[in-house]
């Protein structure tokens, strides 16, 4: 009897693990736009206020809940992300694994990388790892659990420039058209740097091919979701911003200086 209860005990906990969230967090790239600063630096290491960029991405994942976090990186010192972060556990994370994108392949090449630290049954939050989220996500993971974790979920957001982002046009609550940085966009609503997949992700990668650009663009992954009438998108109402420029990642400092000053 204390066999089979030990046995059962175990096999549920191998379906638990099977179904945990895991947290990708994407940092590779090249950084053209921080230039000097990037050209023996990765992007993501160069601080913002008090802590690296790759920090708060990081930091967004673990206030989710999520305790395994996979992060690719690419360019210049990739051991340096090992050498900050270590196993993860002083920033809040169980499990963090690393591994390495050759090139500039595109965020759904990128991807494909995660896939073997990963069952065909999980699901994943992924991130950019340049990208600032001021408010709370749990809202919005929330809602896309409520719909029973399925299919695909996307952030929107107003922006004043919106060719500079992949955008989405909606009508009748549902997203009816992807684009990656149109130069004539049908709508501002840019798709932010935070994205919530269901397992589909690796058969969707697998179809897709090199855009113009010669990279397997997430967009591309995204209209797979949409005309199969699995993709969700929910609004992101608080301040967000993509560190990715001398100008923005200063607006960031000073905000976070702002806040902590003023509590």
């Amino acid at each position: 009897m204390i066999l089979k209860t030990t046995s059962l005990i175990s096999k549920n906990l191998r379906k638990l693990k099977e179904l945990r969230m895991k947290g990708i967090i994407l940092a590779g790239g090249m950084g053209t736009r921080l230039k000097p600063l990037t050209d023996i630096d990765n992007k993501h290491l160069l601080p913002v206020y008090d802590r690296r960029m790759i920090e708060y991405p990081l930091q967004t994942l673990v206030d989710l809940g999520v305790k395994d976090v996979i992060l690719i990186t690419g360019g210049n010192r990739p051991g340096m992300f090992l050498e900050l972060l270590k196993n993860g556990k002083k920033h809040g994370v169980s499990r963090l694994y690393y591994t390495y994108q050759e090139g500039s392949g595109g965020i759904a090449d990128a991807l494909k990388l995660a896939e073997p630290f990963m069952t065909r049954k999980e699901k994943c939050i992924v991130i950019l790892g340049d990208n600032y989220f001021e408010g709370n996500m749990k809202a919005q993971y929330k809602q896309w659990k409520r719909g029973n974790n399925t299919g695909a979920c996307v952030l929107l957001k107003e922006v004043d420039k919106p060719w500079d982002f992949g955008v989405a046009e909606v009508e009748n609550e549902k997203v009816v058209s992807l684009e990656e940085k149109p130069t004539e966009p049908k709508s501002n609503l840019a798709v932010l740097g935070f994205y919530m997949f269901d397992h589909k992700l690796w058969d969707y990668i697998d179809k897709i091919s090199p855009s113009g650009r010669g990279e397997l663009e997430i967009t591309d992954v995204l209209k797979f979701y949409m005309e199969d009438d699995d993709l969700s998108y929910t609004m992101y109402e608080d301040y967000w911003s993509d560190m990715g420029t001398f100008e923005s990642r200063g607006e960031v400092a000073g905000r976070i200086f702002k806040k902590e000053t003023e509590q």
